[in-house]
Formats: C-alpha cells, structure tokens, sequence
C-alpha cells in the first residue's frame, strides 16, 4: 500500500508539472525572437519614495526617503544599507512580466497568492502599488504574483525572492564602526591582561606601549581592515540600559580609533552564542553581535604587532656596510666609478681593513643575508642573550646614506639574539642565520 501511495503521489507531481509546461512554458517564445517583456510598473527608481516589504516570515519593513538618503522606519529607526535600498528600487523599476499565467483565475490558492507569502508596497509620484508574490512555479524557474488591485495571475523571475522577500535587519546597514581608513592615526587596545597603543606621526605605525618600536604594517593594516570592514551579525538590544548582562560592564577588549579629531570605541563583551560576541558602539545606544574570532586577533600578544624584520634598509638602496667581529671591523661603501665604455655606474668597495676591490656577487649575497635577518621571537626582559658580549655588530647606511641602522647579534648556547639601535629588548633569531652572514663574511675577506 505504501508503495501505491508514493507512486500516486508521484503522479500527482508529474501531472502538476505537465501542466505548467503546457499552459505557461509552450507559450513563450522559441529561440533568440523573444519580444520585450512588459513591466510589472510604470516607475523610474528614482521618483520612489518609500516601500514596504512583509517577508514570509510576517514582519513588516518600511523605508522612507529622506533627503537624499535613506531611513529604515518601521520596526525601528535605523540607518539602511545602501546596496540594498539600490538593489530594491532598481528591480521594482526593471521588474518584468515573464508571462501570464490568467487573466481571471477562479482560485488563487493553487499559486499560493490566497494568502501572499511577500507583500512589496511603493510610493512614487503620488502612486501608491503592491504587488503580491505567491509559490514557485513546478520547474522554481519562475514566482507566482499578481498586483493588488488586479486579477491577473503572472510570473516573475524566481531569483528576485531573494531581493523581495527579506527581513527588517538584512535592509539595516551593518557597519559596526563608521570611519575612514585612510584617515585612521592611532589605534588603541585595551584588554584585562594588556593595553597596545599604536600611532602614526610620520606615516609610518609605530608601537608606542606597551614597548616602543616600528610596527609591522601588515599586521596593522590586516586589523584595521578586520575594524573598518567589520558587519554585526544582529542586533541584540536596540537599546540596552544594562550593559552587564552583554559582558559589556566590564569588556573583555576595547578598541579606540582615532581619526584627526574624531575617535570610535568600540566595546566587546561576553560571547552570544556560537562564534559570535555582544559588542557595542559607543556612540550608539544598540547592542550588536560580532565575528568572536576578532576578539581572539585582539587577545593576542602585542609582540604580534611589532615589527619581525631587523632592518629596512636592503641591497638596492644600503650604500655603506660596517660588520665589527672579534676585534676588527670590515667596512664596504658604494662607489660611483666609470666602466671601460667610460659610464658612470656603482660598485661596492672595501674600505677596511685595506682599501680594494672585492666580488660583487659576494656583497650582494651578504647584504641579502643581513637584511634577510627576521625576529621569531621577542625575548623577555630578565633573559640572557649574549649581547653583553656580541658575536657581531653590524651597522648599514641606505637611501644615499640619510638612514643608519645598528644591529648586535649575540650567542647563549645554541640559540641567537639581536637589538636594533633606539628600540627595547632583544629578538631572538635563527642562529643559523648568523651562521650564514659569518660564513658569506668569510668568503668576502
């Protein structure tokens, strides 16, 4: 019996979808002579004022013009995104018959239009329409709908629910913080465990706490995209009087932006289910919901945000380099010498300890070496790096000799260390590294 049922069932579809084909797909047109379609309405986009959308959920949305933006009113007050405000008016404009399915239909159950599953209301130059959209066609190629104040049943293409029939919070726009990038000049992080503050006086980033020292650009560049691209994922509470039940009383990081004179806080609380946290702006009175894994980007070590490589100078620009080990310093300068055609070009040569020529394939490989020099790690304060007695100090002039860098390079067993000149504690790099810049040092001598 059951497999009866299921064949009948079966049946009943097929039958269903036949129908379609025959009563709606036979009568368009064949081939590349499709006539143009009519519109659903007689609208420019731009003359429409406001529009009210129920989605198949039940709540009702409302946005209204309001000079030349914007405003979401019902159920709240809130600012829309753009994109879809656009999105919504450009496809009531465009918005096209596929065909007509009856002029005059007995029933409109049968294409889910008794009871409308979306409702899109306008208002445009002193028209007021609503169209009403119903089930699928068999195929899902196509929606059932009709206008309001006709009989007619027709289709409309089935890509268009996803513009239609949308919720209060998918019409809101989702930016959490609203700054301008290329304006952002200092960025503050404040968690229980630690407090990171990073500037930017000269177009550069820079750490200025909880050590002082260059910045890793793209390490600050990665979070501030994180920052100003960040969307809420919902909202919690359009207003919150009790920020102690987000974790907001007392936040788990805090965030300030400065941008000139203006500045955005931004305060993460508790978590709000899975892979997401409560967080606030708070310049607004709304509690939102965030990606959690920013707040995991923003518990990190602020080691993470400083600059790994040793020097910024490399081979196209350093002019002068000075390595001092075991007592003796060995000293190479760029040169401007003419060659046998009698043009003027740059070459390396030695300086000290005797002046000559030297092979500058070699140089280029030690310079390469040196300014290849990276951080794996940032030593504490009370550790032992050798530095008290360096294996080497190694000093670089570039851009035509305006910037020096100094480097000293240290041994404690097996493991290396060095420190920059003018910034805090000591890194700990790969000893095989140094290895290497001793080695290729050799050959150049």
């Amino acid at each position: 019996m059951r497999g009866l049922r299921s064949f009948g069932a079966l049946l009943v579809v097929l039958a269903a979808l036949a129908a379609y084909l025959y009563f709606v797909e036979a009568k368009r047109p064949a081939g590349g002579d499709t006539p143009a379609r009519d519109k659903v309405f007689t609208v420019e986009a731009d003359k429409i004022e406001e529009i009210s959308i129920k989605a198949e959920a039940g709540d009702r949305t409302v946005v209204r013009k309001s000079g030349d933006g914007w405003q979401i009113v019902q159920p709240a007050p809130a600012p829309p995104d753009p994109a879809e405000i656009s999105g919504l008016t450009t496809n009531l404009a465009s918005l096209e018959i596929q065909s007509v399915v009856d002029e005059n239909p007995p029933d409109l159950k049968e294409y889910g239009l008794a009871q409308p599953r979306v409702e899109v209301s306008f208002k445009a130059a002193g028209q007021d329409r609503t169209l009403h959209i119903g089930s699928k066609t068999p195929p899902g190629t196509d929606l059932y709908a009709r206008l309001a104040d006709q009989k007619k049943v027709f289709l409309i293409s089935s890509y268009l629910d996803s513009t239609f029939n949308k919720r209060p919070f998918d019409f809101r726009d989702k930016t959490v913080l609203a700054v301008e990038r290329d304006k952002i000049d200092s960025v503050e992080i404040v968690t229980p465990r630690t407090a990171v503050k990073l500037a930017k006086p000269a177009g550069e980033w820079r750490l200025a706490a909880p050590i002082q020292g260059r910045a890793d650009f793209n390490a600050v560049e990665g979070l501030l995209g994180r920052l100003v691209g960040l969307q809420m994922k919902s909202v919690a509470a359009p207003e919150a009087a009790d920020l102690k039940s987000y974790g907001l009383d007392k936040p788990a990081a805090t965030v300030r932006i400065g941008a000139g004179s203006s500045q955005a806080t931004l305060a993460i609380g508790t978590g709000a289910g899975e892979g997401v946290v409560y967080a606030k702006d708070l310049s607004r009175p709304i509690v939102m919901t965030i990606e959690a894994s920013l707040l995991d980007d923003l518990k990190k070590d602020p080691s993470e945000l400083r600059q790994k490589d040793l020097f910024d100078a490399r081979a196209f620009n350093a002019t002068r380099l000075e390595l001092t080990r075991e007592g003796q310093t060995f000293t190479l300068e760029k040169t401007k010498v003419k060659n046998k055609d009698g043009q003027e070009e740059q070459t390396w040569r030695r300086i000290s300890p005797a002046a000559g020529d030297v092979d500058q394939s070699k140089v280029d490989a030690l310079i390469s070496a040196i300014t290849s020099l990276r951080a794996a790690s940032f030593a504490d304060a009370a550790a032992k790096t050798g530095l008290d007695k360096p294996d080497m100090t190694i000093a670089i002039k570039f851009d035509d000799g305006r910037q020096e860098e100094r480097v000293t390079l240290g041994r404690v067993g097996a493991d290396a260390y060095a420190a920059r000149a003018g910034e805090p504690g000591a890194a700990k790099v790969d000893a095989s590294a140094l290895d290497n810049i001793i080695k290729t040092l050799g050959e150049l001598k």
